[in-house]
């Protein structure tokens, strides 16, 4: 009796199906497609942020100032007295602790604002609605110049829209009251209700479109059942919305501590002391017309820092919901 052996395939093709031939070039191909695909967009980002970013790091370490800018001299490398001299300057210090409070205040004022509308545009007609969001999109859509253009008009000293309404309570006088020029505070609450204004479009915009996705029968049968508004909110629609509102705070977040054209203007029209300073124009006086451009790339990499520490949280988290 002849026994036949099997042939033995080798270790490496254990399990492998014959493919024919050409077949792994065409696989690896269709592996390095989506690479290739978002190439272009990598070296445009790396060109276009990153570039300045590096001069930033290296000016932080120089001393460059308007001899450097105009070429009359070259830059003089001095390690790290430009972060040494801002970690002992006070004022800078107080502006930074200013600008993360104003930053906290503004983007929870934004995203309870924005969430609210998005609510509301889910129970009122769709004639309402589309009202609604019409106006949100126009306030979104409006140049920052033209927007405080309006709002310096709004609460002009002199002839201001609020002064006058607020002058029609009775035993109320505001005629002459100036908002941004009395007190750092006043000054402060003026810029969040602008930069609220307008940031909420955008906040209720992604919380409608997280709102959409909320299923109309399950929280019809949660309201059979007995439960009452705040737990719907809590159990049913805040859990969808959580991603929702973790993207739209940490976005906020990022632009309410670099907040700058909108300060800018307010002092413009208003005082111009360091009182009323947040970090971004700070930086500005400090780097551009302060002409020492190498204390301003140390606070910019600080303010790079910072806003890294202020938002890893939220990085973290959405990282965690990308792994579920």
């Amino acid at each position: 009796m002849t026994i036949t052996e099997a042939p033995v395939s080798p270790p490496g093709n254990a399990g492998r199906k014959d493919r024919p031939a050409g077949a792994e070039p065409s696989v690896r191909r269709r592996a390095l497609a989506p690479y290739l695909l978002i190439l272009g967009a990598v070296l445009v980002l790396l060109l276009g942020m990153g570039y300045p970013v590096v001069w930033q790091i290296v000016t932080s370490f120089q001393k460059y100032g308007a001899l450097q800018q105009l070429g009359g001299k070259a830059p003089d490398f001095v390690g790290f007295d430009n972060y040494i001299a801002i970690a002992q300057d006070g004022t800078f210090w107080a502006v930074t602790f200013r600008s993360v409070i104003f930053c906290l205040a503004t983007a929870f004022v934004t995203i309870t604002v924005g969430v609210l509308l998005a609510l509301l545009m889910t129970k009122i007609h769709a004639a309402a609605r589309f009202t609604l969001q019409i106006a949100l999109l126009l306030a979104w859509a409006m140049p920052v110049i033209a927007a405080m253009t309006v709002f310096i008009w709004l609460f002009n000293r002199q002839r201001g829209v609020v002064n006058y309404l607020l002058s029609m309570i009775p035993g109320v006088d505001m005629k002459g009251f100036n908002w941004i020029g009395t007190t750092p505070l006043l000054f402060f609450i003026v810029a969040s209700i602008i930069i609220v204004w307008m940031s909420v479009p955008f906040v209720a915009f992604s919380a409608y479109a997280g709102l959409t996705q909320v299923s109309g029968e399950v929280l019809e049968a949660s309201q059979l059942d007995g439960a009452s508004a705040v737990q719907r909110f809590r159990f049913i629609v805040f859990p969808v919305l959580k991603p929702v509102i973790a993207i739209v705070l940490l976005l906020n977040l990022i632009w309410d501590l670099r907040v700058f054209a909108q300060i800018t203007l307010l002092q413009d029209a208003g005082p111009k002391s360091t009182d009323y300073d947040l970090l971004g124009t700070y930086i500005y006086k400090t780097g551009v017309a302060g002409l020492d451009f190498g204390a301003g790339a140390a606070m910019s990499i600080f303010v790079l820092a910072l806003t890294i520490a202020l938002s890893w949280f939220y990085v973290r988290s959405l990282i965690k919901e990308e792994g579920k």
